[in-house]
């Protein structure tokens, strides 16, 4: 792994043994639930959305979601509940699964164990992650999981950290992990105009993507500012108040850069 900051040490410590109820059972901090969204891999789909980010952008629309113990402490069966009522629905929906953030891998051991028993309904299981923490998504959790949803903040190392806060080589790491291994991927990009949108970051990120022959998908994602108001009632400041959406005309150009770099799905 990179270099990390010191402040950073200590919030990827978060990512400690999962905590176990008194009746033995494993629990999750969970930030919130999603029962129907058609945005987080294919079909319908149920969206967990775990508690603890090492990340911290500039432009997250849940900076609440940072700390791990922000969120609601559930057990493992509290959890899959209402998956289990959902399964039948989803599948048929063509939908799942998916684990999101924060950043699920922070809380490692639990999301393993709510994808093994998403398994044993037959889901669909997504995993919506920065692959900043990819080293604790061991082999067997991997099994588990049908589809990664990657995402890549920038490609130019400078622009990475300036986005997120670390180091980007953990994530190219993972990412070449998760082609090593056939692992179907979607690749996600946020664009954000003046911090993610320079042409040769574009272009070195298709370069490095149409290299990987298990991305079926990459997402172009627009900066939007839907969780402002987050980053004021928690005291921080937020960078990108004056910022503007990406033109039409900027999201054009950056999807033909990417098919130009030989990116073969790009949306």
């Amino acid at each position: 792994m990179g270099e990390t900051s010191a402040p950073l040490s200590k919030r990827a410590a978060e990512a400690a043994s999962a905590p176990v109820s008194p009746d033995g059972q494993l629990q999750g901090y969970i930030h919130a639930v999603e029962s129907g969204s058609a945005v987080d891999g294919p079909g319908i789909r149920y969206v967990l959305f775990l508690s603890g980010c090492p990340l911290h952008c500039q432009y997250c629309h849940n900076p609440d979601s940072w700390r791990r113990r922000s969120g609601a402490l559930r057990t493992l069966s509290e959890v899959m509940t209402p998956i289990r009522r959902s399964a039948p629905m989803l599948k048929r929906m063509g939908g799942g699964l998916t684990i999101s953030g924060g950043e699920p891998l922070v809380q490692h051991e639990f999301t393993q164990a709510v994808f093994a028993e998403a398994k044993k309904l037959g889901l669909h299981t997504a995993l919506d992650t920065s692959g900043f923490l990819g080293e604790r998504a061991t082999d067997e959790m991997l099994e588990h999981v049908d589809l990664v949803l990657l995402d890549i903040k920038s490609k130019d190392p400078e622009i990475y950290r300036r986005t997120t806060g670390v180091d980007i080589a953990p994530t190219l790491a993972f990412a070449q992990r998760l082609a090593a291994i056939g692992k179907p991927t979607w690749v996600r990009f946020v664009l954000v105009p003046g911090l993610t949108d320079a042409p040769a970051n574009v272009a070195a990120l298709g370069a490095f993507v149409a290299g990987l022959s298990n991305v079926e998908r990459f997402e172009v994602l627009p900066f939007h500012k839907m969780g402002e108001h987050k980053w004021a009632e928690s005291g921080r400041v937020y960078k990108l108040a004056n910022v503007p959406p990406p033109s039409l005309e900027l999201i054009e150009r950056v999807r033909t850069q990417l098919r130009d770099a030989g990116v073969a799905e790009v949306c």
